[in-house]
């Protein structure tokens, strides 16, 4: 029997219509927020710097778990309460998928090259990526525009709708708890190194199967869209596993190859230049027209998500209809 595909079904298409209602965010913001709030009051209660590194870790292993299940525990609740009805739930859902936003904050930074030039062009792109971006020229603000939507297409758009599938309204729910816990305090750096290593791992591993799956969207997208999708699925084999994620070398691979671009590369953190592999054996010189093709690349690739999940919900009505006459 299918899980739950309607209600992912609902999710994608409500999300990708509309995004989430300005309304809505002035009024309660968004979901995000309130596990923000969540997470910060649990750095601020637990994270004590001058405890050792075991306590650390461990203190970060309880509040992992406290911003999983608490989040989760509400959503079945609610999904309990509206009988896990589909519309319900999948409208619910839907904040916790981020495919429009996550068009429109890349389409910025083309929006931005193109209209007033490169400092524009380094502002839009720091508001979704982490490097510095003084130290970015047109190409390489590209290059990390793109990077961003390769990576948020896997764990923004694709992995919570495959949580969704799988576990309904709460699947969705632990994954972008989990997710935004990563996100927030997930880094590599004095701070969080130890106290964020739980919710790091854990979002690496909740990962995987959505970062295979976003690539194999991108490949059969660059297919329909006669682009080189045997490039794509070459530079997924060569490249993935040199990245420093576990997940992103997928989807970043199958969309450089794609289109015959190297993205990736040496940028700079906090300061310093961190040594990264590039990914692809295409063109570095990259400008706005190579954001917008990527993105074209993307709406086909959610496109073909939608579709199969039309399918998977079709079939799902007609198997419990058969179940009805018998």
């Amino acid at each position: 029997m299918l899980a739950f595909p309607l209600t992912t079904l609902i999710a994608a298409v409500v999300e990708g219509v509309f995004g989430y209602p300005e309304r809505a965010y002035r009024l309660i913001k968004h979901p995000v927020v309130w596990q923000g709030n969540f997470i910060t009051a649990l750095d601020r209660g637990l994270n004590r710097q001058t405890a050792s590194r075991s306590v650390r870790v461990a203190s970060g292993g309880v509040a992992t778990v406290a911003l999983s299940v608490v989040p989760s525990v509400c959503a079945m609740l609610v999904a309990r309460l509206c009988r896990s009805n589909p519309v319900i739930c999948g409208v619910l859902a839907s904040s916790c998928v981020a495919q429009r936003s996550l068009y429109e904050h890349v389409e910025a930074v083309a929006l931005a090259l193109e209209s007033d030039g490169l400092e524009a062009g380094r502002y839009a792109v720091s508001m979704i990526v982490g490097r510095d971006p003084s130290a970015l020229d047109e190409a390489a603000i590209c290059r990390a525009a793109i990077e961003s939507l390769a990576e948020n297409f896997s764990d923004g758009v694709v992995a919570p709708l495959v949580w969704c599938f799988a576990f309904g309204l709460p699947g969705g729910v632990f994954y972008k708890a989990i997710n935004t816990a990563d996100s927030m305090i997930g880094h590599r750096n004095t701070r969080y190194e130890a106290f964020g290593k739980c919710a790091a791992r854990v979002d690496d591993l909740i990962n995987i199967p959505a970062s295979r799956l976003a690539a194999l969207w991108l490949v059969l997208a660059a297919w329909c869209g006669g682009l080189d999708w045997r490039e794509a699925l070459r530079t997924v084999w060569k490249d993935a596993s040199h990245h420093r994620s576990p997940n992103a070398g997928w989807p970043e691979g199958a969309l450089a190859g794609a289109l015959g671009l190297s993205i990736g590369g040496p940028r700079v953190y906090d300061g310093e230049l961190n040594a990264v592999h590039w990914v692809g054996r295409g063109r570095r010189d990259l400008t706005s027209a190579d954001i917008r093709a990527a993105l074209q690349l993307y709406r086909r690739a959610c496109f073909l998500q939608g579709a199969v999940l039309g399918g998977l919900s079709l079939a799902s009505f007609i198997q419990k209809q058969k179940r009805h006459v018998r």
